[in-house]
């Protein structure tokens, strides 16, 4: 089936550009000072809400000491932001067609900073846990329409730029989560790991007030009841199962599969009603979109890969070669320094020449780097392990956001909130499902290892280790290493194959409309 718009109905949209756009800039690719101030406050709270996920993965051990629980239990400040981020993303791209962007934007990040601050007075464990419920329901939205906000202010032609510039708190936000975590952690408290969004937030709320262009009115959709009952407890249902997975051990516990297949069978029964309504919560007939359909295809696989693996350095190199946490993070950062090489180049040949090539390129290396990764032994060197990150971070610079901006590149003004949840809400799930995936294959191997784990735990308690023999302990050492390596084998496959949908994105820059024209500009 395609999707064909007529002319009139994207000149509209896109060739009279709303008065927030640059007409001259945007003709010649550049973006001009006023996006620049829109994509400053979006980034500021994309990397509040980005960072607020790897902070508090730092923080679950204090938390497990703090509130006397077990690490199961304090998990859950990960899982409940986890889930509220899933429930809430589904019913954005609506609310912002009816409340519009910059109201919505702003009331989430009232609930992320309110969120936030219960947080840090919280008393137990149980108050941690819906604190940070309320803080993720802010959360989820930001990013989508963050998404929205600057493709509309950027217009059509710059849209791989303005990706790029929103890429950066994806990268800076596990890369700097850990060191921030670490530092106000050690010297100072738990507590200031929330605390600090209040500045933070305070002053993005400000600047979107002053900076964003004021909303315009217009005539909103019939609200889908039906679909917001079947899809967002069905995604948070889906994900808390594949959540448990990692705690559970298989596939096959009752706490994974009840959950799950409920989730499953809610999303299945959202997907023949949505295709059934007039307005549904998720357009799902932007999939008759060629372009949109293969950059989902590709996220999928690529988040599963990326965000999958990316738990498994970290803890390879605190578990394995007994590194801190804040050095952990240092020793990661190379792999962001390489993606903010790409990304802006990326960003800009994207616009010339359309994404296709661009992350095929991209797709090769990370494969290249993540092919080093496999082969990681307990005594691998620092250069070359720091060389391969640099080298994954180059691929992801020229790899997720070109993504994204194939899936959003050929949609109409009107459908880029629904396009921006839609691709919101593949990269969630996918890279919930990617992280359950590895972190059960890991767990799996490390067990199968007798001696690694004690080893492990010989690298955090040093009485432990004067009760293990040294070579013990090395031989310990080593079958970790190679537990780790063999489960980033897993996310080498996920990413070669990651180059199948990738095969078939836009190879050729959008064709741009031209006046008087009355044929179609997308069928596909």
């Amino acid at each position: 089936m395609s999707l064909v718009l007529p002319l009139s109905t994207w000149q509209a949209e896109a060739v009279t550009p709303p008065p927030d756009i640059n007409t001259a800039d945007a003709a010649d690719g550049k973006l001009d000072a006023r996006v620049l101030k829109i994509a400053g406050v979006v980034v500021l709270g994309a990397i509040m809400s980005i960072l607020d996920i790897t902070v508090v993965t730092v923080a679950i051990p204090k938390f497990q000491s703090e509130f006397e629980t077990t690490y199961a239990i304090a998990a859950w400040t990960m899982t409940g932001y986890t889930l509220a981020l899933a429930t809430v993303i589904p019913l954005t791209g609506w609310a912002a067609d009816r409340f519009g962007t910059k109201r919505l934007y702003m009331a989430a990040l009232v609930f992320f900073v309110l969120g936030s601050v219960l947080c840090s007075t919280a008393w137990n464990i149980e108050s941690l846990i819906a604190f940070r419920v309320i803080q993720g329901l802010g959360g989820g939205m930001l990013m989508p329409l963050g998404m929205t906000i600057m493709t509309h202010a950027a217009g059509p032609r710059r849209i791989g730029r303005v990706m790029a510039v929103l890429g950066v708190p994806m990268l800076l936000g596990p890369i700097l989560g850990p060191i921030l975590g670490g530092w106000l952690i050690d010297d100072f408290s738990w507590h200031w790991i929330f605390l600090i969004n209040l500045p933070i937030g305070m002053v993005a709320l400000s600047l979107a007030w002053v900076i964003f262009p004021a909303d315009r009115p217009e005539p909103s959709e019939s609200f889908d009841f039906v679909g917001m009952l079947l899809a967002s407890p069905g995604l948070a249902l889906f994900l808390f199962g594949v959540s448990s997975i990692p705690e559970a051990g298989t596939v096959t516990a009752k706490r994974v599969l009840i959950p799950g297949i409920i989730g499953l069978a809610l999303m299945v029964a959202f997907v023949f009603h949505a295709m059934r309504t007039r307005h549904p919560l998720i357009d799902l007939r932007l999939f008759q979109n060629k372009s949109l359909r293969y950059a989902v295809l590709t996220m999928t696989l690529f988040a599963m890969a990326f965000f999958g693996s990316s738990l498994l350095l970290p803890s390879y190199l605190q578990q394995v070669r007994g590194e801190s946490t804040l050095m952990a993070g240092l020793l990661i950062a190379p792999q962001g320094l390489g993606a903010m090489l790409t990304m802006p180049i990326a960003g800009r040949l994207v616009d010339r020449m359309g994404p296709g090539k661009i992350v095929m390129v991209g797709i090769g290396l990370l494969s290249l780097g993540m092919a080093f990764l496999t082969q990681v032994t307990a005594e691998t060197s620092y250069p070359a392990l720091l060389t391969a990150l640099f080298v994954t971070g180059l691929g992801m610079g020229c790899t997720m956001m070109p993504t994204m901006t194939a899936a959003i590149q050929t949609l109409t003004h009107a459908q880029v909130a629904r396009g921006s949840t839609l691709m919101n809400i593949i990269n969630q799930t996918a890279g919930s499902i990617g992280t359950a995936v590895i972190s059960v294959v890991l767990t799996n191997l490390l067990a199968n290892r007798v001696l690694a784990g004690p080893a492990i735990a010989s690298q955090f308690s040093p009485e432990l280790a004067a009760t293990i023999p040294p070579e013990a302990i090395s031989t310990g050492l080593d079958q970790a290493a190679q537990a780790f390596a063999h489960t980033f084998v897993v996310a080498l496959v996920l990413l070669l194959l990651t180059l199948i949908p990738a095969f078939f994105l836009p190879r050729t820059k959008p064709p741009a409309p031209a006046e008087g024209a009355e044929k179609p500009i997308m069928a596909h």
